[in-house]
């Protein structure tokens, strides 16, 4: 299967999230590979935590933490550097292994976490991974 990267928006990613999508299952999984910065900043509710800090080797594991979602977001704090990079890492895993994983789109969130907080969408505090709130 070919896999491109593409960018989705903080408005998009929420009008497609289950709670707006009431027919759809929960196919989404949010991604952030932000650093320490996530303890103290905040993060998206019900994102998972794998930092970019040993991303790599980290990839069989958030392969099992996504089972079943089809759609994965990345983010870091801009969505320039880490984000981008870690979706990158995790194509070019899935194209060099062959694995399927069920996962048909890789995204980055534009803006990254600056921007989705910067523009009022909900920002959890919880110490929890994967985090278990809902993302409204």
């Amino acid at each position: 299967m070919s896999r491109t990267i593409s960018y989705i928006t903080s408005s998009q990613l929420l009008a497609i999230t289950p709670k707006h999508q009431r027919h759809r299952p929960n196919s989404i999984a949010i991604v952030d590979v932000r650093d320490e910065e996530r303890s103290y900043d905040g993060h998206i509710a019900g994102s998972f935590h794998v930092a970019s800090d040993g991303f790599v080797e980290r990839i069989p594991s958030l392969i099992q933490m996504v089972k079943g979602r089809d759609t994965l977001v990345f983010h870091c704090a801009l969505s320039q550097v880490r984000g981008p990079g870690c979706a990158r890492r995790l194509l070019d895993y899935l194209t060099e292994t062959k694995e399927e994983a069920g996962i048909k789109n890789l995204m980055v969130l534009e803006s990254g976490f600056n921007g989705w907080e910067a523009s009022g969408k909900p920002v959890c505090r919880c110490t929890d991974n994967p985090c278990k709130a809902e993302l409204a």
